[in-house]
């Protein structure tokens, strides 16, 4: 990569399991969001759902609004609204309208729609969800440049569309693609040259897959004039990391299970196979997740940067695998003692401190010589002061 600064950011769905408050839930992720702003995260992308119990966020723009009031820095974007579910027009000119409310904070993360429960609700055949997709992802583009569109297709019908304000962002604001296991995300984020989000996990399997992805974005972005860029590349992983490998193995046993039966039980892919018995040791073991102290996470983060090429953003998946204190403390272990070792923060204080270290004796004595003769010089003083009287 160019630049190797690794951005730092979170997908989060949400998940909770259903056991809960869900307004506690919903009030516990809007407060993760302040605690990240703190700690210096970059970015955070909040999810669209409407089935299934666990991922309870339906309105991503709404929650995006909310969260922007309630931080200063970090950006905030929709991971992702599920296309096929709204009408483009409608959907670029909220974006817009979010842009400005968040001065240019936000970020459109756009999808086909993961859950099949939420498409077959309102009569979207799961099939044709990846063309609406690309129908629907060509009216936004076109829209936030300023054109004015015309297009009728099967399920939407543009007339003289215009939006009635530009991006608060230049030209426009930041636009990504999410890529999990089709090769269909890649190709319509590298045809616009924009933004690619990789879910499904990090296991060396899935960094193989998304590294391919990446290769037919990079493809597809050269075919259609554009110059890929890996900054424009976020990669969702799965962690937890504590000060022990034995307590963070502890804290993660809160949820995992939970969070394992959803994925079996609800969502299109199990993420931890059925037959397994101890979800937290497959975890580790297969490389799926990194469970375990600062240093384990930067060796599993250092592993999918040297095996991928290099990305923009790692994206830690909030899976709530560990209740809520540890869930904060986790962040605040990753922000402290991980992200700077990949955000070169530290090695300027390191190359200071070691000059120092070398020339300590040296800068000692000259201390030590500056002092007496400052007291060499007063005595000096002292005494033609005395002489004098």
């Amino acid at each position: 990569m160019t630049e190797p600064y690794l951005r730092s950011g979170i997908f989060m769905a949400p998940f909770h399991n259903h056991d809960e408050n869900p307004t506690l839930s919903m009030e516990r992720d809007l407060e993760l969001l302040e605690h990240l702003d703190r700690l210096n995260y970059h970015e955070a992308w909040i999810g669209e759902h409407h089935s299934g119990g666990f991922e309870i966020i339906a309105c991503p723009e709404m929650f995006i609004a909310a969260a922007a009031q309630r931080t200063r820095h970090i950006r905030l974007g929709t991971g992702v609204v599920s296309l096929p579910y709204h009408n483009p027009f409608m959907l670029a000119d909220r974006m817009v309208q979010l842009d400005h409310m968040t001065r240019g904070r936000a970020m459109l993360g756009v999808g086909p729609g993961a859950l099949v429960h939420d498409a077959l609700k309102i009569g979207i055949d799961p099939g044709d969800q990846r063309q609406m997709m690309e129908e629907s992802f060509d009216i936004i583009v076109r829209l936030m440049k300023g054109e004015t569109v015309n297009k009728k297709t099967d399920w939407f019908n543009i007339t003289d569309a215009k939006l009635q304000l530009r991006p608060y962002t230049r030209p426009t604001m930041e636009l990504a693609v999410a890529a999990a296991r089709s090769p269909s995300g890649g190709v319509l984020a590298g045809r616009y040259g924009v933004g690619m989000l990789s879910i499904g996990g990090t296991a060396p399997a899935q960094m193989e897959r998304h590294t391919a992805n990446w290769n037919l974005y990079e493809e597809t972005a050269r075919a259609n004039g554009y110059t890929p860029n890996r900054r424009d590349w976020r990669v969702v992983g799965f962690f937890h990391i504590a000060e022990t490998r034995e307590q963070a193995r502890k804290n993660v046993a809160f949820g995992v299970k939970a969070f394992a039966q959803y994925f079996r039980d609800v969502a299109t892919f199990p993420i931890i196979p059925g037959d397994v018995t101890d979800p937290i040791e497959w975890l580790i073991e297969t490389g799926t997740a990194c469970i375990g102290t600062p240093d384990d996470a930067v060796a599993y983060v250092d592993r999918l940067m040297k095996g991928s090429g290099g990305f923009g953003v790692l994206c830690e998946l909030a899976q709530n695998w560990a209740d809520w204190e540890q869930t904060k403390r986790h962040y605040e272990l990753m922000a402290r003692f991980v992200h700077p070792k990949f955000q070169q923060s530290r090695e300027l204080l390191v190359e200071s401190y070691d000059y120092a270290t070398a020339h300590h004796v040296d800068f000692t004595g000259q201390a030590a010589a500056a002092i007496q003769k400052a007291i060499d010089r007063h005595t000096e003083r002292s005494a033609k002061k005395e002489a004098a009287e």
